[in-house]
């Protein structure tokens, strides 16, 4: 073992004259602990509940979209739909119809996004159909009394007070009647069939889904709005949906795909988390000024060893050596002790989900836990760099005493 490091570590340990500064050694200790095992446990966290919603949406999304930019839509899908099976990154396609639409039900009126799909296509492209209950093979274009059915999202069903077999009636300005009293809007009337719950509230509050003939009579379209695309790899949904609209012809057809349509909360969810990483860090540097003052009492409470270890012939490297690897001793305990403690906590979190939360608020009964080696690094890394900067100045003072002013003075 190095000369340096062993001096260091025997500076360290209790002794009398010193227990002082042992103390203030593990009082250090114990606040890089803490610290690293926040920012642990708190990025871990925000992975998980990023993690959900990303799943979420991309599961209630389709990973890209084919559009047109014409108002009748994409009359010819034969052509286009040949080409996207084709293509071997491409897991599911699903033609669908978009409009907005009121719906009322006994005098409670609210706007919603109808959506009409082949039940069976979707499946394959978007897990809508798995969230239905009671469920459904298909969206039936007529129930027993020739209404079509309707499909409502849970925070729409909860606002009109509506259940499977209430009736609900869309109106839509598509196909309108200019009438003297002006415009007449459509109306039609519709059973509900079932409830969807996503768990997002943005999606279970104004979607309504009914099946792609009912769409099209109801909004008089001639084509299909767009086409759904399910891919292998959702990461690239933003360079397939280039290739597609490319392979497709290029204009009238464009592309949207999940990552741009949900882009603004993403960027959110991610300044959010470097916000907190810095806000957490404060206590590391905290346990740094600790250090701080720990080796500066111990470098005045060692003056006489440091002037014989000069005399003797020591460099002045190896004494800033000497408080470095001390400061950095106090480092590495810390964040041992922290990384330990943070990932044990995490997989306590994931195992047993001992942290209950209101699942109406936060769509999830349970803190979520993701646990990325990238963000555990960089948390080692900078509580080191945070410890040896610590360390930098008290070592600076006590290479610069001279031998002669270290014995006199001890």
């Amino acid at each position: 073992m190095d000369v340096t490091l062993r001096i260091a570590a025997r500076y360290l340990r209790t002794r009398r004259t010193t227990g002082f500064i042992t103390l203030l050694a593990w009082i250090s200790v114990v606040g890089v602990t803490i610290g690293v095992a926040a920012l642990v446990i708190v990025p871990a966290v925000m992975n998980g509940f990023e993690t959900e919603v990303r799943d979420r949406i991309a599961g209630t999304n389709a990973h890209v979209l084919l559009l047109s930019f014409e108002d009748r839509g994409i009359v010819d899908t034969t052509a286009v739909m040949a080409r996207l099976r084709a293509r071997p990154d491409v897991l599911g396609i699903s033609p669908f119809v978009y409009s907005k639409a009121l719906v009322t039900r006994q005098g409670i009126a609210d706007g919603i996004i109808v959506k009409g799909v082949d039940l069976r296509q979707e499946r394959g492209v978007t897990t809508v159909a798995r969230d239905i209950e009671p469920p459904l093979d298909s969206i039936p274009d007529a129930v027993g009394d020739s209404l079509p059915g309707i499909v409502l999202g849970v925070e729409i069903a909860s606002r009109l007070r509506a259940r499977p077999g209430d009736t609900v009636v869309i109106g839509t300005l598509h196909g309108a009647v200019d009438s003297p009293l002006g415009l007449v809007p459509r109306l039609r009337s519709f059973r509900v069939v079932g409830i969807f719950e996503s768990g997002l509230f943005e999606y279970d509050s104004s979607l309504a889904y009914i099946s792609m003939n009912a769409a099209k009579e109801l909004f008089d379209a001639p084509g299909i709005t767009g086409i759904q695309i399910r891919i292998a790899d959702l990461f690239q949904a933003p360079r397939v949906a280039k290739e597609i609209v490319e392979q497709a012809g290029g204009f009238p057809f464009r592309s949207s795909d999940w990552i741009e349509q949900n882009a603004n909360l993403f960027r959110f969810m991610k300044i959010e988390k470097v916000t907190m990483f810095l806000i957490l860090a404060l206590i590391v540097l905290v346990a740094a000024l600790n250090i701080v003052s720990t080796l500066i009492l111990l470098a005045m409470e060692k003056q006489h060893d440091v002037g014989a270890l000069l005399a003797m012939g020591a460099s002045r490297q190896d004494v800033v050596r000497i408080f470095l690897f001390a400061g950095l001793g106090i480092g590495t305990v810390g964040t041992v002790f922290g990384a330990g403690l943070g990932l044990l906590a995490c997989t306590a979190l994931a195992r047993f989900r001992f942290i209950d939360i209101p699942s109406d608020v936060y769509f999830l009964s349970s803190l979520p836990v993701r646990v990325e080696a990238g963000d555990v690094l960089l948390v080692v890394a900078l509580t080191f760099v945070l410890c040896l900067l610590a360390a930098g100045y008290p070592a600076w003072w006590a290479s610069r005493r001279t031998p002669v002013e270290s014995l006199r003075k001890a």
